[in-house]
């Protein structure tokens, strides 16, 4: 068996929505220092609908494709739906992942989140706190 999926590779190969929005509403940027994989989400939101996302992710294959198949997911939906976006759910959507490629989908999360939650605060609207946990509180 391989150790990618189809959808991995392909995603991975012809990553969809790369780059950056330089009239982004929100931008979220993560990292993992243990694997070196960086993230960065920029997000165009009309009227609570994601309109555009463009992303920059420095590392591996699994890191790339998570994040071309996590803008993918949101694109086009309201930021409540964005919100509910699981690295669960992205690793579903590229037919799975390695067990030790899993933080990368979870980092594709953490940027979406990350992205949101500066939206808020740009703008000063009020969010659930409990929404946007720090990620480094549990290390």
């Amino acid at each position: 068996m391989a150790l990618y999926s189809e959808k991995v590779m392909d995603h991975f190969t012809n990553p969809r929505n790369v780059g950056k929005l330089d009239d982004a509403d929100g931008i979220g940027e993560v990292g993992n220092a243990k694997c070196g994989d960086i993230m960065k989400i920029y997000l165009k939101i009309e009227n609570d609908i994601i309109v555009d996302v463009k992303f920059n992710t420095f590392g591996c294959g699994s890191a790339i494709a998570s994040s071309s198949m996590a803008t993918e997911l949101i694109k086009g939906k309201p930021l409540s739906e964005a919100l509910e976006l699981t690295n669960k759910a992205v690793a579903e959507a590229l037919d799975g992942l390695p067990a030790h490629k899993m933080h990368c989908s979870v980092l594709a999360e953490e940027a979406i989140r990350s992205a949101i939650k500066d939206y808020y605060d740009r703008n000063n609207i009020a969010y659930d706190k409990a929404k946007f946990p720090d990620p480094h509180e549990e290390e």
